[in-house]
């Protein structure tokens, strides 16, 4: 490697060659972020529709947490579950939010 190959304006006799860049694929659809509450085990199915369907959710626990953690458990556990069968994610925050995505989104734990 000399000099010229170093700075391009010693490369007076080279034509300089182009480059093709690679096409951005053009996004179809928007991913909505939906901030949910979980309020029982009835809210289990409707937060899977709702993730199935390509949302995000963040799902507000702490009241549940608050009113009755037996049911909470419960209802963490049948979303655990769910999400395992349908290969979606998801994971606690300290602040007591549930982040459920889908499929085509990873969570670095």
């Amino acid at each position: 490697m000399a000099l010229r190959d170093l700075i391009p304006s010693f490369n007076f006799g080279k034509k300089e060659q182009p480059m093709e860049l690679a096409e951005e694929p053009e996004m179809g659809q928007k991913v909505v972020v939906r901030v949910e509450n979980l309020s029982g085990m009835v809210d289990v199915d409707r937060v899977l529709k709702l993730v199935r369907d390509g949302n995000i959710l963040f799902l507000k626990t702490r009241d549940l947490q608050k009113k009755d953690i037996g049911e909470f458990q419960l209802s963490v556990q049948k979303l655990k579950r769910n999400c395992q069968n349908y290969g979606l994610d998801i994971v606690g925050t300290p602040e007591g939010y549930l982040l459920v995505t889908p499929k085509f989104v990873q969570i670095l734990k």
